[in-house]
């Protein structure tokens, strides 16, 4: 049985644009340039690192032939949400390939290589591909005599590839608001908002109100929204009734039920019995709402196979290594902290359970414009038996200096503290000081999973 929902046409929407004269080197690099040259360059060229706003974007996406592209080839989800936008778009993602689409997902930022940002049919692109990418859009955006950052230009590669490859579907994550971000100027066919909390209040605001109507921005007139959260900001449902888009919203028109084996969606129209994932189930749950609601041929089979299959490196990531047991996790706020925890708590009791002498250890770290206190607080009040934390400062522009963050954990009275150079000793040195039995748990960060996780594999 296929199952499917309706979804209404699309409209343009309409943005000014502004010229900003171009920065260019004799260090630019060229076709045949490797991919690091590349990515240093693009981190250069740009006043700053986040700018917000579409108006120098546009007019190079127009160049590149980009906006057309997508609208005429794909089908496109865009997906937006304060937490849970990399779970929601791999499940998304891969159930599509088991249908049979070829696939594109665009995800940020990276653990690792820079390459897993940029998928087709779950298989990262490969350096050529990428730099032949950054070498049009370097071209265009000369052309157009503007300036980008670093992630427009990446993000106007990732398109490309993907109008190149003649993707059938389009998976994006937003990577910052929605109204704003590059990712916006690709009209969805459906979107999708995972949850609205408060985070990076220096560029959404610092009310859900205000975060709200940003990650509302990815809206367009009649498309399906499916929104993630039971509690809707005032200023989502003005943009949803303002554009007259057909909503679906989490315990309302859908819900889910963990169950001993697999767990259980349900709807007014359909209850399907799925696997669990390796992942979230309320973002599982949000990513099979968004495929029945989508206008693609989705059947219960292509469901399955992908739950039984997906992963994402990062979210509740359990790995041996180096025979000790670690826990990647990426959250990074307060939401995403919660989140981790409610499923950490059960997991450290039943690693007890079977490892009766087991210890936990933390290595933590986060970028300064994140709430690093709450993050602490709800660390320490979980009640978690942590015999040591390991800190490190994150190798980057934004981090928390290690006096910052040793701070805030002894203002919270955690003693236990050692502290490193970099990040990227921390796991050679915390396998030094563990055993087989005990349980690392390392977050703060994408950027600290990163780090830590690079030189163990």
């Amino acid at each position: 049985m296929f199952l499917m929902i309706l979804f209404y046409p699309l409209r343009d929407i309409v943005i000014t644009t502004s010229s900003t004269p171009a920065i260019t080197s004799d260090l630019t690099p060229n076709q045949s340039s490797p991919l690091s040259d590349w990515i240093y360059y693009m981190q250069q060229i740009h006043v700053s690192a986040i700018d917000m706003g579409l108006s120098r974007v546009i007019p190079v996406a127009n160049h590149l032939g980009l906006i057309q592209s997508a609208k005429d080839d794909a089908y496109v989800f865009t997906v937006a949400g304060t937490n849970g936008k990399g779970s929601t778009t791999a499940v998304i993602s891969e159930v599509c390939q088991q249908a049979g689409y070829k696939t594109a997902l665009y995800q940020s930022p990276h653990l690792i290589d820079f390459n897993e940002r940029v998928r087709i049919n779950g298989c990262p692109v490969g350096d050529k591909v990428l730099i032949d990418a950054f070498y049009q859009v370097e071209q265009a955006r000369l052309a157009c005599d503007l300036t980008l950052s670093f992630f427009e230009m990446t993000t106007l590669a990732a398109m490309l590839i993907f109008a190149q490859a003649d993707c059938d579907v389009w998976v994006l994550e937003v990577g910052l608001g929605g109204r704003l971000d590059v990712v916006n100027i690709i009209d969805p066919d459906l979107a999708v908002i995972t949850n609205i909390g408060i985070d990076h209040v220096d560029w959404l605001g610092d009310t859900r109100e205000k975060i709200g109507y940003e990650k509302a921005g990815i809206l367009r007139e009649g498309i399906p929204l499916i929104y993630g959260e039971t509690d809707m900001p005032e200023s989502v449902l003005a943009k949803i009734e303002e554009l007259q888009c057909p909503y679906y919203q989490v315990g309302k028109d859908y819900d889910f039920a963990e169950q001993e084996k697999g767990w259980q969606f349900s709807s007014a129209n359909i209850t399907l019995q799925l696997p669990k994932p390796k992942l979230s189930l309320i973002n599982s749950n949000n990513a099979v709402a968004a495929l029945l609601a989508s206008d693609l041929t989705i059947t219960t089979e292509h469901i399955k196979s992908a739950l039984a299959k997906v992963k994402l490196d990062g979210r509740f990531d359990a790995r041996d290594i180096q025979e000790r047991h670690w826990l990647f996790d990426v959250a990074h706020n307060e939401r995403g902290m919660t989140f981790l925890l409610s499923q950490f708590l059960p997991l450290w009791q039943q690693h007890k359970a079977h490892y009766p002498k087991a210890e936990l250890h933390v290595v933590f770290s986060m970028l300064a414009d994140k709430d690093i206190d709450h993050v602490v607080q709800l660390l320490v009040d979980s009640k978690l038996p942590i015999k040591t934390w390991h800190v490190a400062e994150i190798d980057h522009p934004r981090a928390a200096p290690l006096k910052q963050l040793t701070e805030v954990l002894q203002q919270h009275n955690q003693q236990n503290i050692i502290t490193y150079d970099n990040l990227g000793v921390i796991g050679d040195k915390v396998v030094g000081v563990t055993t087989e039995e005990d349980l690392i748990l390392v977050c703060g960060s994408f950027h600290t999973i990163g780090e830590v996780l690079q030189p163990l594999v």
